[in-house]
């Protein structure tokens, strides 16, 4: 028979919140070698037998933890295993948060765009590229328009000299069914 708390959950199984991370690395007795190297603080460095280096876990009242399965022997280190979860998650959070997402915004041109919807256009893909945005401009080609490609190419050169100051080119005019695109990168300040 199940036991439940009083939120209905099944008190048998642990929590999956932490449950990932927690099969990551092998600690204590689940680390099948002969030997192991043994590297932090409060040990001495070294090529350790698996005994030993449970013993010297035991004496300090913390875990072995495999951190390198792939070296050989493999590399361990004595310490407090929730500590050491934490610290991981901590450094993962701070690698994502440095990492830069890349924002692609779309402007869209028709074969035939008069001066004014240009300008406009012209004036919000300026400011995309002043954030940190690429910017990618494509003419549709609807129907027959499609014979206008030359007309399109024009419009997507000029586009791109005109935000020369504020952007390179990453990909020059090109095709794609119906689509005629180009891709503009913003200057780095």
């Amino acid at each position: 028979m199940e036991k439940k708390n009083n939120l209905g959950v099944n008190k048998n199984y642990p929590s999956k919140k932490n449950e990932g991370m927690k099969e990551l690395y092998r600690t204590n007795e689940k680390i099948r070698v002969k030997e192991v190297r043994l590297v932090g603080e409060n040990v001495e460095q070294g090529v350790y037998s698996i005994q030993d280096a449970l013993r010297i876990a035991e004496e300090q009242e913390l875990d072995l933890v495999e951190i390198s399965p792939n070296a050989v022997p493999p590399v361990c280190r004595i310490t407090d295993y929730q500590k050491f979860l934490y610290q991981q998650k901590k450094r993962l959070k701070e690698q994502k948060a440095k990492s830069t997402k890349v924002v692609v915004k779309e402007i869209r041109f028709g074969p035939q765009t008069d001066d004014h919807d240009y300008n406009f256009k012209l004036k919000h893909a300026k400011g995309f590229l002043e954030e940190g945005a690429k910017v990618k401009a494509y003419v549709f080609f609807k129907g027959r328009s499609i014979l206008f490609k030359e007309q399109g190419e024009v419009l997507l050169l000029r586009f791109a000299n005109d935000l020369e100051d504020y952007g390179r080119v990453e990909q020059l005019p090109v095709l794609e069914g119906k689509r005629m695109i180009i891709m503009i990168t913003p200057k780095k300040k």
